[in-house]
């Protein structure tokens, strides 16, 4: 019976060192990686991560990577984006910049984990960028409040037909 115990104990003892390594090997190096965007049009795609990524109950606590995505378009497709559920989760805002004007969108929470942009705007021109926001509300010494990002994601578009210009 003694034998049997002290087996045991040894596998037990095996198996929690097993456990124990496999845990440290598979989390070693392991850093926690931030949400990204990705735009999809016509065969192109890009994957970003944020430009600047604050934290939320602290403004000034930023991770600036600056990253920037790029992504290849004509006229004639839309661009397919889609943000990370760690984004829709929250209220988030999509900037569309056009060549005359900006397009501002709002989304709750749960809301969307996809939008349809299209390149071409017969009043505003073409589609030159992509933003997504995350807002935070802040206050200033006068009481006021107003959203402020505390992330952003971007995407640049590259135009594959340089001599189209729609009719205004």
């Amino acid at each position: 019976m003694k034998r049997v115990v002290a087996v045991l104990a040894v596998v037990a003892l095996l198996a929690s060192i097993g456990t124990g390594v496999l845990v440290w090997r598979l989390t070693r190096g392991h850093t926690d990686q931030l949400p990204e965007i990705s735009a999809y049009s016509h065969g192109h795609l890009t994957r970003v991560g944020p430009y600047r990524f604050c934290q939320v109950f602290n403004p000034t606590d930023c991770v600036v990577p600056g990253e920037q995505g790029e992504l290849a378009v004509t006229g004639r497709f839309p661009v397919q984006l889609s943000v990370a559920s760690a984004i829709s989760r929250a209220p988030w805002v999509l900037l569309r910049a056009y060549e005359d004007d900006d397009v501002i969108a709002e989304f709750r929470p749960g809301e969307r984990l996809a939008v349809t942009i299209p390149t071409l705007d017969p009043h505003l021109g073409r589609l030159t960028g992509i933003a997504v926001q995350l807002p935070t509300l802040v206050r200033d010494e006068s009481g006021n409040e107003f959203p402020v990002p505390h992330a952003e994601w971007s995407v640049r578009t590259v135009w594959n037909e340089p001599d189209y210009s729609p009719a205004r």
